[in-house]
């Protein structure tokens, strides 16, 4: 059973800080989406306290918080809240290198256990966090896209460019590919999509060292799985998931999301 979880919260935010400032936000939200604190922006309350809400709802008892040396702000919202349900502890990504670089910044954190990787601005069901935390091996949850799009809130064309799952027979992940086609071929025809909803094991550090920068610059978690899975052997079970999940990637997204998670009950 899985107890540790790592939320990735070190990103820049460059979609919600540079999207549309005529999007109907409230002055602290448009403060928070400045800053790139996707994870901090209110919606009655940080946005994150949901997250590590749903955590908790799931069983989780730990989670660290990848964030950046200029993000005290997050440091004293959970110093000041002293949650009861669910620890936090911290680590720092000093510089903002890409996910796979996040994810080794809390290698202390995880200390040789099984930990759960989600990210900071993404709301996931308690139910599909409570599948891995029943869980010891490396798995992915793998959302369905058109429940994404039915159920969630980004639209269709957002969804569509999250990275489609190619999975075995066996149902172990083969690759996240960029071809939906050949990914709906694996998975009875249907397409289900990457949210960043992973359970590793330490052999995972190893990968994340090991990978090459993408085109982009960046140490891609993705690209880190995939040198995982091809070179060092680890396999990942995939968990079918036809649960939305809350995606606050742009300014245009924060009313929407508030809207759903108004009813959301947060337990720290």
């Amino acid at each position: 059973m899985t107890t540790r979880a790592v939320i990735l919260a070190r990103g820049l935010g460059r979609r919600m800080r540079e999207g549309d400032s005529t999007a109907p936000v409230a002055q602290d939200q448009a403060a928070a989406a400045d800053a790139g604190l996707k994870g901090m922006i209110p919606i009655g309350r940080p946005f994150l306290d949901y997250v590590l809400s749903a955590l908790a709802d799931a069983g989780f008892t730990e989670a660290c918080l990848v964030i950046g040396p200029e993000h005290q702000q997050v440091r004293d919202h959970y110093e000041q809240l002293a949650p009861t349900r669910i620890r936090i502890a911290y680590a720092e990504q000093t510089l903002p290198l890409g996910t796979a670089d996040a994810v080794l910044a809390a290698e202390d954190f995880a200390a040789g256990q099984t930990f759960v990787v989600i990210n900071s601005d993404n709301y996931y069901p308690p139910a599909a966090l409570r599948e891995l935390h029943g869980l010891e091996e490396p798995a992915i949850v793998a959302f369905e896209q058109e429940a994404l799009v039915r159920e969630g809130n980004a639209p269709r064309e957002r969804v569509s460019r999250f990275g489609a799952l190619e999975v075995g027979p066996d149902g172990y992940l083969i690759r996240i590919v960029g071809d939906p086609e050949r990914a709906r071929a694996s998975t009875g025809g249907h397409i289900y999509a990457s949210m960043n909803c992973w359970l590793f094991n330490r052999e995972i550090f190893r990968a994340c060292r090991d990978v090459a920068p993408s085109p982009r610059g960046e140490l891609e978690l993705t690209r880190a799985v995939q040198l995982a899975i091809d070179q060092l052997g680890m396999r990942f079970r995939v968990i079918f998931s036809r649960r939305p999940v809350l995606d606050l990637s742009s300014r245009a997204d924060i009313v929407k999301v508030a809207e759903r998670l108004s009813v959301a009950r947060v337990r720290l």
